[in-house]
């Protein structure tokens, strides 16, 4: 994912022998992290948020590397349903000038289509429209610094699966601060920011894949859902 950073790349002048190692608790710019990071071959889960480093730990299966793998497969198959809209796992995203975040999902909107993200280098920059998040519970910097940052940046909705307090919390953006969005009567989630996301929050947390599959096709088969890839075709003509 990363690679060795050279005395002649466009982001730095340093030989990467004169750098330190990125730290957990390091307090950089996105430039000189990006910079570290790149010096770091071996590291592939490294954020920086508010301006701290963040390094992860060993993935727990149970607690997060199964629940992820069920967090991309739904967002995957919105993405395989909508032209024009992107699904990234694990990207490192350029937030601005203290956050670069590597997001566990992501939704975004092609640029030729009026999304707010673009790539470069091969990363991702700006927010997103959409991410989701594996947290442990509460607790998780995932709910706080990176909450902020997300918000910061203008991530329209922001998903946040508390594994540990088998619970899931969904944000949206309104006016610049994030407020919860709540699920219907019938514990469907639907985006405002993509139409035809619908995602049955109570199946997914009872570990019934099927039926969230299944909500969430239904929700691909939408009038909402259509009209929302007819307007992103017509900004990208």
């Amino acid at each position: 994912m990363a690679s060795v950073l050279t005395s002649d790349s466009p982001r730095s002048n340093t030989a990467i022998t004169d750098l330190p190692p990125l730290c957990p608790g390091d307090h950089l710019t996105s430039d000189e992290f990006l910079r570290r990071y790149h010096a770091m071959p071996k590291v592939t889960d490294a954020e920086l948020i508010k301006g701290r480093v963040y390094m992860g730990s060993p993935v727990n299966a149970e607690f997060h590397g199964e629940p992820h793998a069920k967090a991309v497969t739904l967002l995957g198959l919105f993405d395989s349903a909508t032209p024009l809209v992107f699904v990234g796992d694990n990207s490192t995203t350029e937030l601005d000038n203290e956050s670069v975040a590597q997001p566990d999902v992501y939704l975004r909107i092609s640029k030729l289509a009026g999304g707010q993200s673009s790539t470069r280098d091969g990363y991702v920059v700006g927010g997103p429209e959409l991410v989701a998040e594996i947290a442990s519970s509460s607790a998780s910097y995932d709910l706080h610094e990176k909450l902020e940052a997300y918000q910061q940046n203008g991530v329209q909705e922001y998903i946040v699966w508390r594994v540990w307090d088998k619970a899931i919390d969904w944000f949206v953006l309104v006016d610049g601060q994030y407020q919860p969005l709540a699920p219907g009567d019938d514990g469907v989630s639907r985006s405002r920011v993509m139409p035809g996301l619908w995602i049955d929050t109570v199946a997914l947390l009872a570990g019934n894949l099927a039926k969230a599959v299944a909500v969430l096709q239904q929700g691909t088969a939408s009038t909402e859902h259509a009209e929302f890839v007819k307007r992103l075709a017509a900004k990208a003509q």
